[in-house]
């Protein structure tokens, strides 16, 4: 025991950087090795915490996902579930007596019913059309859910599975369109509609809630439920939109039906509000639906306000005018007198607690990025998912005492292995000043056994959206390329969430302007650090991040090198094929034909300048920036004579799947081995490619060409 303490009063006394010497650098194979934690469920009796781990499987190109339990502090945990496709949306029964869960166990995904002590699963519901989002009505009665019918069919799943199976086995493959929205991310409608169906727990039974022509919930990527029961199981609130013209239109609306009247009509509860409302959750008192709202119409990037709707006067009161960052999730106390929710904030999700009655915002947690939240019975125990940069994901708790978060403490440790062994490097962060006298947050990594004596090849990462923040929390990019020599740097300039609502408006209409501006000074900042080879810098992006790697092409040749991903090059082009029209709408002030803003900000525009080495990466299924924006960039950069690299997912949307991010890490490694110099990938992209990496059965490194031709000779 002596000894334990004094080794560890040793490696205290060890500076950081010794300590992560010790460790060997991040690789591609180590960002598959990271187990993420999803699905947080506190138990009714606040004893045990339900979760998600999702783990996968590179070499076999496998991944699954399995219920875990553990008690309230962490002790004991286990798994629950071993299904080979494994299972996924647990929620303990408002009893506590159950576990209901996601599972594709008989081709098809449906729901299930476990005890929740452990035992065999039984299946509730028997749907082809497949379930999304369960959620428990408070009696315990019923489960609601969402999934894609065809309108004329509704509850009728016979009809659902004739349909779908005619269309799969008809010889003929093609889609016809009367209207727009006619594909939306990566599927094309088809005809079909996403309804919420209400299952009885007693027989599996389910039926249509919201029969007819329209999508109900609409879609969102992530973010909370849009819909939700009353404390009294009587009522039912969800999100919908009528708009005539959906795809300019971001006018969600909540609609609440009755559960008990006989042949119930849908009222609409926001019609007055042509913005968003969206993310409806009950006060556990009933008095009050609250909900996210926006109030420019049209504006898919206004800012999110809380409001709430009060069921006796029929009333909305928005809550949170002055807070002026997003609001992404919210719970309410369970006296009904408070809601505590998470924000956007100085790359940062930090908790706060807003007070109905006078409407005062006070700081709960901030602790990185904050992911998920619960809390345990009685509200004096937060639970949440955290990560940083430097850390993967697990699950903390913390105490609440006179409305503030104490005490936080590590309570799971599932990534807690990996994580001593390998060096997964932490961010510093530093303000640069920026375009219009804005100050401007950049975060950096540095590279694994950095020596600050040393010249490193830098990264510019530009994040998407482009409305959004890059926060202070893990991610495979911030660590693959430090992990193989290179500094990363990620910032937050104008347009970014986080940083005050007018920060973040004032990229729309200027799209090339200030964030170029601010990009250009943050080049100039990194490069006067002592440790940047400023002959070395290269640049990339995704979405808006990769529309921004098409402006530097034209516009500067700093970069020795860029990738870009899933950008957008010609915007006149670009308005005529993807689905979200409201987006450019807001964003260039119109349509091409009414607004100057599309030449004035196109890359295609500046073909003439480019000369920056470009690795160019996009996919067939992605319908928001359609690959064909792409293929015209890296037309115009062959046509250019600039080296080029072209690289089309046959299967990816806007964002490739988890195996497909592997190519994605390869091919950077690749081109910025070529260009900057750092360390290379440990496979070449032709043969990732060609599927001569991994031998899938027995999951070991394939040998390569040259190597397996030596061993064959000998």
């Amino acid at each position: 025991m002596k000894r334990h303490l004094i080794l560890l009063a040793l490696a205290a006394l060890l500076p950081a950087q010794s300590i992560y010497a010790q460790k060997r650098a991040f690789t591609i194979e180590d960002v598959y090795r990271v187990k993420s934690i999803s699905n947080i469920q506190v138990s009714p009796d606040g004893k045990s915490i339900m979760y998600v781990v999702t783990t996968s499987d590179l070499a076999r190109g496998k991944r699954a996902a399995h219920i875990w339990i553990m008690d309230a502090d962490g002790g004991n945990p286990r798994q629950m579930t071993y299904g080979e496709k494994g299972e996924g949306s647990p929620l303990f029964s408002p009893d506590g007596k159950w576990i209901s869960f996601v599972a594709d166990r008989d081709g098809g995904a449906n729901l299930y019913l476990m005890p929740a002590g452990g035992g065999e699963a039984r299946r509730l519901t028997n749907v082809s059309t497949g379930v999304s989002d369960p959620l428990w009505s408070p009696d315990g009665k019923s489960i609601a859910f969402s999934t894609d019918v065809y309108p004329e069919c509704g509850g009728d799943d016979a009809c659902n599975k004739r349909i779908a199976g005619n269309v799969e086995k008809s010889p003929l493959k093609a889609h016809t369109a009367d209207k727009l929205f006619y594909r939306h991310w990566t599927d094309w409608k088809d005809g079909t509609r996403t309804h919420i169906f209400l299952a009885t727990v007693a027989n599996g039974q389910a039926r249509d809630l919201t029969p007819g022509d329209f999508d109900a919930p609409t879609f969102q990527l992530g973010g909370p439920l849009q819909y939700d029961f009353s404390p009294d199981s009587r009522e039912f609130v969800y999100v919908s939109n009528h708009d005539k013209t959906p795809e300019s239109s971001t006018n969600n609306d909540l609609w609440v039906i009755s559960l008990t009247a006989p042949n119930p009509v849908p009222r609409d509860i926001t019609t007055s509000n042509l913005a968003y409302d969206g993310s409806p959750k009950y006060s556990p008192d009933g008095k009050y639906i609250a909900y996210r709202m926006q109030k420019q119409p049209a504006y898919e990037s206004d800012l999110f306000r809380l409001a709430v709707y009060d069921r006796a006067t029929a009333t909305s009161t928005v809550l949170t005018e002055s807070f002026r960052n997003w609001i992404n999730d919210f719970r309410w106390s369970e006296d009904s007198k408070a809601i505590y929710f998470a924000a956007d904030f100085h790359g940062q999700e930090p908790i706060y607690r807003l007070d109905l009655d006078s409407k005062q915002i006070a700081d709960v947690l901030s602790d990185k990025t904050i992911d998920e939240f619960e809390f345990a019975p009685g509200g004096k125990r937060l639970i949440y998912t955290r990560r940083s940069t430097g850390e993967p994901e697990e699950i903390y708790s913390a105490a609440i005492d006179r409305d503030k978060a104490a005490a936080q403490k590590q309570i799971s440790h599932i990534n807690t292995a990996l994580a001593s062994e390998v060096d997964i490097r932490p961010a510093e962060s530093m303000w640069v000043d920026g375009a219009g006298g804005a100050k401007v947050e950049v975060f950096i990594v540095k590279p694994h056994n950095f020596d600050a004596a040393r010249k490193y090849p830098l990264i510019l990462n530009v994040h998407g959206g482009p409305q959004q923040q890059w926060t202070d929390g893990f991610r495979g990019d911030w660590q693959v390329y430090p992990g193989s020599g290179y500094v990363v740097a990620y910032a937050n300039p104008h347009g970014s969430t986080g940083y005050g609502q007018d920060f973040t408006a004032e990229i729309s209409g200027d799209y090339g302007g200030y964030v170029f501006e601010d990009l250009m000074k943050v080049a100039d900042a990194l490069e006067k650090l002592p440790y940047v080879d400023r002959n070395r810098m290269g640049a990339m992006g995704w979405s808006y991040g990769g529309y921004m790697m098409d402006w530097f092409e034209g516009h500067t040749d700093r970069f020795k090198a860029i990738a870009s991903m899933m950008g957008l090059f010609d915007l006149k082009s670009f308005y005529g094929a993807t689905e979200e029209l409201w987006f450019p709408e807001w964003d260039l002030k119109g349509k091409p034909w009414s607004s100057e803003l599309y030449e004035k900000w196109s890359p295609s525009n500046f073909v003439k300048n480019f000369k920056t080495p470009c690795l160019v990466i996009s996919g067939e299924r992605d319908y928001r920036v359609p690959y064909t924006q792409s293929l015209e960039f890296y037309t115009a950069l062959q046509k250019m004579s600039v080296p080029s690299r072209l690289i089309i997912y046959s299967n990816a949307g806007h964002w490739p799947n988890w195996y497909e991010m592997a190519l994605y890490y390869t091919a950077h490694l690749e081109w910025f081995h070529t260009y900057l110099n750092g360390d290379g990938a440990p496979w070449s992209v032709e043969q990732f490619v060609r599927n001569e990496v991994f031998d899938r059965d027995t999951g070991k490194r394939l040998p390569a060409r040259g190597e397996a031709a030596s061993s064959a000779s000998k």
